[in-house]
């Protein structure tokens, strides 16, 4: 009986409602543990193989990005480190993704050297001229100083970014053998990834969500489901980089909870900064981050929202009286008026900034300092490193304080710079940027604190003193017309949204013009000559350093001496053929220089290492067209206004080449988007005319010719193209003053000359 039983037991037994022969479930007799993971590997098992071998082809396939820092490759026959422009796709989307910055790291560290790694945003990395930063300033101290050394600076700052970028720059970092960190971020925490106010996606997530994200990002699986959900969404007009303007709509108050969030975020991200500097050997020195307090007002500012009607009237009347007193003069009444706003509204940024002011031309400077501090803590635009993040960087560093970390309190240092202890325009360029000044003063603050941390043996044989800033300046070869040219750049990135709609934008813009004019008189015959020198001496101390061959070069350039600039960005390119721009400038210039098959074949290499950047197609269709290959101009210019909507030229130049293609409305349509996206440009307009006046359309071409003279009265062409279509609709009288008014500006133009005869003999 028992045989009978256990072979019965044993017997498998047929699904009901099938025959004995029908199959069976598998896991039908098995016992309960069995079944729970037999269940496990159908459900979780099976599926991670199976996505396990879908990543790894996609790897093998070579689809998706490498999402490190560094990529390594051959520069001159020695194994370098440089820094990888796919990195950032994990954080910004594909089309605002920012470029990492030029770096070139032996994979080896030399003997006897001193690798210093700098982390940060923009202002670390020097924007807008990173030849000219802090970092830079601070390799030139160090030499002067200990000469006997040996140091190696590895900036790794890049435009946007922010602690959330940085942690994993950092923890890369910990395995490339570096002697000392310096640490200098804050001001992006909230605009930047995962930010209060940020346009590059999810706003103050908690932490642990932008952790999980940013590692799914690193699968090439992930990276796939991106790109095709990022295709099946309809593209954006204003996708495209367009700097802090991207950001004008977004604003947050004071007492936001998502502020609190990104706090937090910060703190731990910074901590988990310095225990990975802390755990590769590393000395750290972590700054606090210096702004501009006195000149620069909040880019926006929020009133209560919870502010009773009655409230808010008398804020806004005080407001009112406050700047009417300011203007007149009346400091002390102005004073009251904005005191009394602020008590009203203690949210608001820009009334703590006026009374800031006012206290400083009552020479009140104490009194003014914790004002410009609170405009700053309640813009409702966060640009700035506030005073929370400031004071997190402070707490950290006695949470951290040891033998191998040092606080560099540059806030401090850069307010000790300035006259009256407020740091402003005499540092800064506007919001966080250093000038030349600025930089020099941070970066001796940075060198007195790394002094701290080297070993005796490095300081043997020290000079006494640090370089002067004139002497670092004339290692760096920074002249006046470097000077100049950031200038210039300041100029139009104050002319657009956010820093326009600041108060007092104007008088800073004319400001502006008047340093721009004062270089151009001083740039005399004899000041290039000394210019020039002082390139060359730099680079006969240091011939492989790219950075002054760069600033050779954009002397050169601005001198129209093409063929010694072009030999120059040659040079740049060979130090550092990993990184698209030098071809991209070698390429303007050979163009400039009228060599289009050299410099086709330079702006392909650019397209090459950046195939997204709007600029370099530019160039290339620009050069196609000058060519005569018409066809692939359009395919290029058209790329570029794919990567770069916003910017008009693309639009322009896309006009031209489709008329050449007798592609007759899209032309049109082309350059009356270009009118559009740049309304005080007078060439949109002269080129529309000239095609509508070629199609008979004469009315609107005169429209457009008298469009084109609005903007710009100068042009003669303008002014000869009106009279022509005025003499076409029968309105001799009114042409002829066109002309008369052309000879006047250019009494030699043949064109003009010919014009008048032919009137004079009718």
């Amino acid at each position: 009986m028992k045989r009978e039983r256990s072979r019965k037991r044993g017997e498998r037994q047929p699904i009901a409602g099938r025959g004995s022969d029908s199959p069976a479930v598998p896991s039908a007799n098995l016992s309960p543990r069995r079944k729970w993971l037999f269940r496990l590997l159908v459900v979780f098992v099976l599926p991670l193989i199976a996505l396990g071998a879908l990543e790894l082809l996609l790897r093998l396939l070579g689809f998706g990005f490498d999402p490190s820092f560094f990529k390594r490759t051959m520069i001159s026959g020695k194994d370098c480190y440089v820094g990888n422009d796919s990195f950032s796709l994990r954080f910004f989307p594909r089309s605002l993704a920012r470029t990492a910055p030029p770096v070139v790291m032996p994979a080896a560290k030399a003997p006897g050297t001193f690798r210093i790694f700098i982390f940060g945003e923009s202002a670390a990395l020097g924007d807008p001229r990173p030849n000219y930063g802090a970092g830079s300033y601070l390799e030139v101290l160090l030499a002067g100083r200990f000469p006997q050394a040996k140091f190696e600076i590895v900036n790794t700052g890049i435009t946007a970014i922010n602690s959330h970028v940085i942690l994993p720059i950092a923890e890369e970092c910990a395995g490339h053998e570096g002697d000392l960190w310096i640490i200098y971020m804050g001001n992006n925490e909230m605009v930047g990834p995962f930010g209060a106010v940020t346009v590059f996606g999810a706003r103050a997530p908690p932490l642990w969500l932008v952790r999980t994200q940013l590692q799914l990002r690193r699968l090439r699986l992930c990276q796939l489901l991106l790109d095709v959900s990022q295709k099946l969404q309809k593209a954006s007009p204003a996708a495209g980089w367009r700097g802090m303007e991207m950001f004008a709509r977004n604003q947050v108050s004071p007492n936001d909870p998502s502020k609190q969030r990104v706090y937090r975020s910060f703190e731990l991200n910074l901590e988990d900064i310095l225990k990975a500097g802390r755990d590769s050997g590393a000395k750290i020195v972590l700054s606090t981050v210096a702004v501009n307090l006195k000149d620069c007002p909040p880019f926006g500012s929020v009133p209560g929202a919870d502010l009773p009607a009655t409230n808010r009237t008398a804020y806004e009347k005080l407001c009112q009286d406050g700047s009417a007193a300011e203007a007149q003069g009346r400091f002390a009444d102005a004073q009251s008026d904005f005191e009394r706003a602020v008590e009203i509204c203690p949210e608001s940024a820009e009334a703590e900034f006026q009374l800031a002011a006012c206290l400083m031309r009552l020479t009140n400077a104490t009194a003014a300092r914790p004002h410009f501090l609170k405009a700053v803590d309640n813009d409702a635009l966060p640009f700035r490193t506030d005073s929370t993040i400031n004071e997190t960087i402070r707490a950290s560093a006695r949470r951290f304080t040891g033998e191998s970390l040092v606080l560099c309190d540059t806030v401090e240092a850069l307010s000790a710079a300035s006259p009256e202890g407020i740091p402003g325009e005499e540092l800064f360029y506007e919001h966080v940027h250093l000038n030349p000044n600025g930089n020099y003063a941070l970066a001796l603050a940075w060198a007195g604190q790394v002094e701290k941390l080297l070993a005796p043996a490095l300081k043997r044989g020290a000079r006494p003193s640090w370089a002067s800033q004139a002497e670092c300046e004339q290692w760096l070869g920074l002249t006046d017309g470097n000077r100049l040219s950031i200038l210039e750049d300041i100029l139009r990135r104050i002319q657009r949204p956010p820093f326009s709609g600041q108060s007092g934008n104007t008088q800073q813009a004319a400001r502006l013009r008047n340093e721009i004019a004062g270089l151009r008189q001083r740039l005399t015959d004899g000041a290039a000559a000394q210019a020039r020198e002082v390139y060359l001496r730099a680079l006969r101390r240091a011939p492989e350093n790219f950075r002054l061959h760069e600033n050779y070069a954009e002397f050169l350039e601005a001198r129209h001496e093409l063929k010694s600039a072009i030999a120059e960005r040659k040079e740049v390119c060979e130090l550092t053929p990993h990184y698209y721009f030098p071809f991209y400038a070698l390429g303007v210039d050979l163009k400039e220089a009228g060599a289009l098959a050299e410099a086709r074949a330079a702006l392909l290499k650019a397209f090459a290492l950046k195939p997204d950047e709007g600029d370099v197609r530019l160039e290339l269709g620009t050069v196609c067209a000058r060519q005569g290959d018409w066809e692939q101009a359009r395919r290029e210019l058209e790329a570029a206004r794919r990567f770069s909507p916003e910017d008009p030229r693309p639009a322009l130049f896309l006009g031209e080449v489709l008329w050449k293609l007798e592609r007759r409305s899209e032309a049109l349509a082309s350059l009356r988007e270009a009118a559009r996206l740049d309304p005080s440009d007078w060439q949109p307009h002269y080129r529309l005319a000239s095609d509508l006046a070629q199609q008979g359309q004469f009315s609107d071409a005169a429209a457009e010719y008298q469009a084109a003279l609005r903007l710009n009265p100068a042009s003669v062409k303008a002014r000869l193209g009106l009279a022509t279509v005025l003499v076409n609709l029968g309105r001799e009288a009114e042409a002829l003053p066109q002309v008369d008014e052309a000879l006047k500006r250019e009494p030699t133009n043949p064109a003009a000359l010919e014009f008048r005869r032919k009137f004079k003999g009718r």
